[in-house]
């Protein structure tokens, strides 16, 4: 029997963020998720540079070592594109995404490539099991491999966001590959750590039942607003069908490479036809039956008659909800503001150790932080757990104290310059799994 895949996609912003850094990529031969970081809007720039570097990737109908070949190789080309805008850009150094995929070889029996590189998975639901079958490069990820950790206790660490690898123009990605079988009936779903953080491994299972892909996803990011979605949510859902039950259809691009604002800033790179905003409430998903996409909200949209005289009255009302929501908010933030210009933290400033003052938080367009001092030191230079801490920020109490912290940081450092084969210092060991660490970045 010849098979073939049938797919749905679904973004959203989340209910804190205030910008997409997903993207999601969904067609016939090929799923994506990219789950970018970066500030200045960077994070939206590095996951749709992904997605536009593997949507040019064919798989289809070749030799799975041929297969994974290429899927590498599309790594690098989005790691040599990234750090080509870096160059261009230096406000956007740090910039990175994660990168999951599933590519489908065909063939008798079927066969799918996956492709990971960082946090975000994918999931297989096969005869009532529900596996997932990528692997977290995480920072706790290697602590339960080490036995040092549990999942449970994984689950609330405070540097469960670390990322062992992402794809950052700067380290070398290495995406862990391989080919699985594929069977009739098989759900596939790819996703973002915005639903896999925040929904139960049983809660994704049971949605993931649904009856078609479109409802699979609409119900999943669904799940991941109710829990509060304090990040971006995307995914991806695909069926293994026979290929007589199939209606070809155009790529469906959903999240940061589905905005044409950020189209526009990558006038190199090649993208699909397909575009849609990301502008919630209006969520849009693929049609499981092939037809064209629909937004959600078209699907659901019910006009009541006398529905246009009960929103006229309500208008004088909300008018004075709103003014007095903004107000209590200026006062809010004012006050959050005031507040933060007392504190400081070490972090990352275009590779280099900086001090900062304010919390390492943005309220909507708004940063509560700003550079006190940059520092000569680069993040490169530390061991690899101090690499790690300043990428995830340390707080401290004062400016003294953080001066202290930049003092041992610099102490680490010439160590390391005097003793380079010092345990975790840059090229003195390998990293987890026998490979040096590509990045240390929260996604």
């Amino acid at each position: 029997m010849t098979l073939a895949l049938r797919s749905a996609a679904r973004s959203d912003v989340g209910l804190v963020r205030s910008g997409n850094e997903d993207s999601g990529y969904a067609g016939d031969t090929l799923l994506v998720i990219a789950d970018g970081m970066g500030g200045h809007a960077a994070g939206e720039l590095a996951s749709s540079t992904a997605i536009a570097t593997m949507s040019e990737t064919e798989t289809a109908g070749i030799a799975d070592n041929e297969a994974l070949e290429r899927l590498s190789e599309a790594v690098t080309i989005a790691g040599e594109r990234i750090a080509d805008l870096v160059a261009a850009h230096p406000e956007w150094a740090g910039m990175g995404t994660t990168l999951t995929a599933l590519a489908w070889l065909g063939g008798d029996p079927a066969r799918v490539a996956v492709l990971h590189v960082g946090d975000s998975r994918a999931y297989l639901l096969r005869d009532g099991e529900f596996t997932q079958i990528t692997r977290d490069h995480t920072y706790v990820q290697t602590l339960i491999d080490s036995g040092r950790i549990s999942p449970e206790e994984a689950a609330v660490h405070p540097r469960r966001n670390l990322l062992m690898r992402a794809i950052d123009g700067v380290h070398t990605a290495e995406p862990d590959v391989s080919v699985r079988e594929a069977r009739v009936h098989d759900r596939f779903l790819v996703c973002s750590d915005g639903l896999s953080g925040y929904v139960s491994d049983d809660d994704i299972h049971r949605l993931l039942e649904l009856a078609d892909p479109t409802a699979a996803v609409t119900a999943l990011v669904d799940a991941a607003l109710e829990a509060g979605a304090p990040d971006n949510v995307t995914c991806v859902v695909a069926d293994v069908v026979a290929a007589e039950e199939h209606v070809a259809t155009e790529p469906v691009v959903v999240g940061a490479a589905g905005e044409p604002r950020n189209r526009d800033r990558l006038p190199g790179m090649a993208f699909p036809v397909d575009s849609q905003p990301d502008a919630r409430p209006v969520l849009t998903v693929t049609s499981a039956t092939g037809g064209a996409s629909a937004s959600v909200a078209e699907i659901y949209r019910e006009e009541q008659p006398g529905r246009a005289v009960r929103r006229s009255r309500r208008w004088w009302w909300l008018g004075t909800a709103l003014i007095a929501i903004a107000a209590l908010l200026g006062i809010s933030l004012f006050a959050l503001y005031s507040a933060s210009q007392r504190q400081y933290y070490v972090g990352a400033d275009a590779g280099y150790v900086a001090i900062f003052r304010g919390l390492p938080v943005n309220v909507g367009p708004f940063d509560l932080h700003s550079v006190e001092e940059r520092t000569d030191l680069t993040v490169d230079s530390l061991p690899d757990f101090e690499a790690m801490q300043v990428q995830s920020t340390i707080q401290t109490d004062s400016l003294g104290a953080a001066e202290q912290v930049v003092q041992r940081l610099t102490e680490r450092a010439a160590q390391c310059v005097s003793v380079p084969s010092t345990p975790g210092c840059p090229e003195a060991t390998p990293g987890v799994g026998g490979s040096e660490p590509s990045t240390a970045a929260s996604s």
